[in-house]
């Protein structure tokens, strides 16, 4: 069977010991899971102890499939060892571990997992290690939100097929890393709102339009700007992008825009699960208030994937 190992990485400022009680207690597991955001109401039952070696921590859902997760180590404060089995939509196990390590005045959480395909799926194994990398970071994330804040700023909702009329925008282009986006995109707004300013244009909501994004080298190509009338005269160095009119997949996020990631994800195996089929047209988030004077919690940010 083909076999493939992810490993990812990040620091969370606590003890190695706060940080293997959140992780080892698998009523936490709802809160900073990866995967739940794309099936918010998946059912999800955990054993009645469900920090000890031997617990098990189990969901069932019509995206998320079917499937458990049991303790087999718990070494405090520095390792957890996990037996992960999949039932549906094919059944699979594999072992997943956490190992916690000091690192000045904080923690280095390292989440590894080893698993195999069925043999007939060999061709998805880099997709696969691609799209486990991308969760793992997500969950990181958020696992070192709730531990750091006792919270994770995030709800996803799935609106579900729309009509949207044609749109126009300007921005600033830009380039970056997965790991590099919100400064790249900070410093394209800026951009964009000082010339539209310059050039007393009426601005419209933010937006960023995703022209490229290679998963393999985890990296996006984009414009972040605003909406505009499109009679506008648009300012020399600022990029101008039409949006034609059709229909969109629309999950709406609510939350810190550190998150988004999980909107994203949640639209990707949402339109999968149904069999909707993406367009090549690009997609975009629109930010429908100010983050300079709204509340991290209170963030909306709609996320759009047009479709055939």
């Amino acid at each position: 069977m083909p076999a493939f190992e992810v490993q990812r990485t990040t620091q969370i400022n606590a003890t190695a010991d706060a940080v293997f009680d959140v992780i080892s207690d698998f009523g936490t597991w709802t809160t900073w899971s990866p995967w739940l955001a794309a099936d918010p109401d998946a059912q999800v039952t955990v054993t009645d102890d469900a920090a000890s070696v031997g617990s098990i921590y189990r969901w069932q859902g019509e995206i998320v499939g079917e499937g458990e997760i049991e303790h087999k180590v718990l070494q405090r404060p520095d390792r957890i060892e996990d037996e992960l089995r999949f039932i549906k939509p094919w059944r699979s196990q594999a072992k997943t571990s956490f190992s916690i390590e000091p690192a000045s005045n904080a923690a280095q959480v390292t989440w590894t997992m080893k698993g195999s395909l069925p043999w007939f799926m060999f061709w998805m194994v880099p997709m696969m290690k691609r799209m486990i990398a991308m969760d793992y970071d997500r969950g990181l994330r958020m696992l070192a939100e709730h531990v750091e804040t006792g919270k994770v700023l995030s709800k996803t909702e799935i609106v579900g097929e729309v009509t949207l009329p044609a749109m126009d925008m300007i921005g600033q282009h830009g380039a970056c890393d997965f790991a590099d986006i919100g400064p790249a995109m900070e410093q394209a707004f800026s951009k964009a709102c000082h010339s539209a300013d310059a050039s007393a244009m009426e601005e419209g909501d933010m937006i960023s339009v995703y022209h490229k994004t290679d998963l393999k080298c985890q990296r996006f190509e984009f414009t972040s700007g605003f909406l505009v009338d499109a009679a506008n005269t648009i300012p020399v160095e600022l990029e101008h992008c039409h949006l034609p009119a059709g229909k969109a997949l629309h999950v709406r996020h609510i939350g810190s825009y550190s998150n988004l990631g999980n909107a994203w994800s949640a639209a990707y195996q949402y339109a999968r699960y149904k069999k909707l089929k993406p367009s090549r047209a690009k997609s975009f988030e629109i930010y429908r208030n100010n983050a300079a004077i709204v509340p991290k919690e209170d963030l909306i940010t709609d996320v759009y994937i047009p479709l055939k």
